[in-house]
């Protein structure tokens, strides 16, 4: 079942919580401003927080699957992907398991190369974030619709 609680999540809150400020200093490299959202073919719309050659072990998304919207079957090539689910319910289908009811502070880990989907079976914007390691790149995305 998805992760809830625990260390995980408190440590995916605490980094939504400093990329939505907009500003993440480490070693004295800052996250870029967020960039405006835009809709992926998909069927959901994307927020890039993070995904830069600077850091390409690691990208952050934020995510948002509009109501009664279920998105593509794909797969990442060589890409784990993770959900925090921040606000709204859905079903999540990964690979051959049963579908899983998440909601805000569940964590769904998709192993790379694994095909995925997420449906919005509520009444409001089903939101989370993406992080892939290594990073999202196009060319590693596989519609298998």
């Amino acid at each position: 079942p998805p992760a809830r609680g625990g260390e995980c999540v408190r440590a995916f809150r605490d980094l939504a919580r400093r990329l939505k400020i907009r500003r993440l200093i480490d070693g004295g490299y800052r996250i870029p401003r967020m960039r405006p959202e835009y809709y992926f073919d998909e069927g959901c719309f994307i927020t890039e927080l993070l995904n830069t050659p600077d850091d390409p072990s690691v990208s952050v998304a934020r995510a948002r699957v509009e109501p009664g919207v279920t998105t593509q079957w794909h797969r990442l090539r060589d890409t784990m992907e993770r959900y925090l689910i921040i606000g709204g319910s859905g079903i999540v289908e990964i690979g051959d398991q049963a579908p899983r009811r998440v909601r805000a502070d569940d964590v769904v880990i998709i192993p790379a190369d694994t095909r995925q989907r997420i449906s919005n079976d509520g009444d409001s914007d089903l939101i989370f974030l993406a992080i892939c390691t290594p990073r999202f790149l196009p060319d590693r995305y596989r519609s298998i619709e």
